[in-house]
């Protein structure tokens, strides 16, 4: 599990700078592109989908540059923008399909999964998460995969920490039960 990295106070600062504000927001594509990549790769399930809402994140966190006021962390702000396209992107793509909420429910393509150098358990593991409801998913993956903390959750998905330790709570039942079967 990798940590989420997180931008010095003067890097904050050279965002702030007209002067200085584009070698700064390299400095952050280059910080947060990794990470915010498998964010997103964990909820679509192509990786040319995921590259192409990267730069969707990108564009709008360098569109609304000038809304980020500091009062949450600058990670938070762009997680919640990725999760936002992702989950905007899925919801088109349901649309598109003609598929309803409740049929897609905890559907994805397990092969769409990032690689998992082929060990079983592992590979059990993302069978399991693969097949929770899409709430449930984004945060278990949070959590399990980001180490996220659940107050940082609670800004970037607008949820209370208590609904989101319920949902990490049923995930992981489920997750246990899945892989209990298969046992």
């Amino acid at each position: 599990m990798a940590s989420i990295p997180e931008a010095s106070p003067e890097l904050i600062a050279r965002l702030r700078q007209p002067d200085t504000v584009r070698a700064a927001f390299t400095e952050v594509i280059k910080l947060y592109s990794e990470p915010l990549y498998w964010q997103i790769r964990r909820m679509v399930r192509s990786h040319d989908d995921a590259n192409d809402l990267l730069q969707n994140t990108f564009m709008k966190a360098w569109g609304s540059l000038e809304n980020f006021r500091g009062e949450a962390r600058l990670s938070t702000w762009l997680y919640k923008i990725a999760i936002n396209e992702s989950i905007s992107f899925i919801e088109r793509e349901k649309k598109r399909a003609g598929i309803s909420l409740d049929e897609h429910e905890g559907t994805i393509d397990i092969a769409a999964q990032p690689d998992i150098d082929g060990d079983s358990l592992a590979e059990r593991l993302q069978e399991a998460v693969a097949r929770l409801p899409e709430k449930q998913r984004l945060v278990f993956n949070m959590k399990y995969f980001d180490d996220m903390k659940y107050e940082d959750m609670s800004q970037i998905l607008g949820t209370s920490v208590g609904a989101l330790k319920a949902s990490y709570h049923l995930a992981t039942k489920k997750i246990e039960q899945y892989l209990e079967q298969l046992d």
